[in-house]
């Protein structure tokens, strides 16, 4: 597969140096008259190509944007009307409707990874302007999210920010209405985090929740992991928010659905640790269970093999119940420790002194985002925030 540094190509740095040269063309021509306006020569767009192509190939995607965004700055007027002029001027003809995801840049204009280009362009150099520079990245944002574009001027001033964008709860566009709760998630990876919202994430919370019922299921997972990273540092506030969402009535059946899906991804990391009040939201409390027995098929594995295992559970109730089954894996760590991961298994309803096994294997292929360390490794079991069992295993070398 084609590493994806190479979605910002030579090839589509001339198609940006095409457009940049016709914007410059069209504003000189405009500016003919104006003496007071800001003197501009052409633009080079051969000089451009090659002073871009001397660097490329040695830097990575997210250095690759940076390096390109910087270089086409350097050229652009100083004056931040013009400035914004060329950019709009830059974007793709077609209606945002209109435009698919696979679709890129062409001689009809800039969409796609060529966005990652002109975005910190605004973010980086548009603060002094915060109307302008938002307004702009709002239209932008159909053609390439700009959420990691919008994050410095929420960060330089928070209230004024959210003042603007905070208009765009209602706007007709769902990738703007997007942007509103994915551009302010306080921990979105890969991007600055928002330390003030860190903190007290209080102003977002009534934008969140003019959300939530949005038409659009892309809106309404943006919302999800927008709570999600507030869960992390407010876990209480979250799970009081789940069961006020999801309890507000009044609603229809298939809205209701979608909150519930909304909720239930927005309390995953609560759920997976087992957080009562936020378990107690959908229905499910502490367990009645006995867990009979716990087997390790396979105590003996090599990195890349499976962990074969099987749990036998018993309801101790005599109404059916509710469980969600994780299970834990003690990985030993480079100094000796063992630390608990947990695994999502599985949902079930378990009846009334219903005695039932389940099975499970967990693969240890390497993985580039886990090192493993041999030697004593153990499971337990997760039932409905409440752990049960502890069976150890040996990891050997492969």
């Amino acid at each position: 597969m084609d590493a994806f540094k190479n979605k910002l190509s030579m090839s589509l740095v001339k198609i940006i140096a095409f457009h940049l040269a016709k914007q410059f063309d069209l504003l000189i021509l405009s500016n003919t008259e104006n003496d007071d306006s800001e003197c501009l020569s052409p633009f080079n767009e051969d000089k451009f190509c090659q002073r871009v192509s001397n660097k490329l190939e040695a830097l990575e995607l997210k250095q690759r944007a940076e390096f390109i965004s910087d270089e086409i700055h350097q050229l652009l007027p100083s004056d931040l009307t013009l400035r914004y002029q060329i950019i709009r001027g830059m974007l793709h003809t077609r209606p945002h409707a209109n435009l698919k995801v696979s679709q890129q840049s062409d001689e009809n204009g800039l969409c796609g990874w060529a966005m990652m280009c002109i975005g910190p362009i605004v973010a980086k150099h548009g603060l002094a302007d915060f109307e302008k520079s938002l307004c702009l990245l709002k239209d932008m944002t159909a053609y390439f999210s700009c959420e990691f574009d919008v994050r410095p001027f929420i960060i330089k001033d928070q209230i004024k920010a959210l003042s603007i964008m905070s208009d765009w709860v209602n706007h007709p566009d769902y990738h703007v209405r997007r942007l509103l709760s994915e551009g302010t998630r306080p921990k979105l990876p890969w991007a600055m985090q928002i330390p003030e919202l860190i903190i007290d994430p209080s102003p977002m919370i009534p934008l969140l929740s003019a959300l939530k019922d949005d038409k659009e299921e892309y809106v309404r997972r943006s919302v999800a992991n927008h709570l999600n990273d507030i869960a992390k540092d407010h876990p209480e506030l979250v799970a009081d928010i789940a069961h006020e969402w999801i309890n507000e009535g009044g609603v229809t059946e298939n809205t209701q659905k979608n909150r519930e899906k909304l909720v239930k991804h927005a309390c995953r990391t609560l759920i997976k640790q087992g957080h009562t009040r936020a378990l107690e939201a959908f229905g499910i409390h502490k367990p009645n269970v006995h867990l009979a027995d716990l087997v390790i098929l396979n105590k003996h594995l090599k990195i890349g093999d499976s962990l074969n295992f099987e749990i036998t559970l018993s309801s101790l109730s005599s109404k059916p119940q509710k469980l969600i089954i994780d299970y834990l894996i003690h990985h030993k760590k480079a100094n000796g420790q063992l630390t608990p991961k947990v695994f999502k298994w599985k949902s079930i309803t378990l009846a009334s002194n219903q005695l039932q096994t389940f099975d499970k294997a967990h693969s240890f292929k390497v993985i580039t985002t886990r090192k493993y360390h041999v030697g004593e490794h153990a499971i337990s079991i997760r039932i409905n925030g409440d752990d049960y069992g502890y069976q150890e295993f040996e990891l050997l070398a492969n």
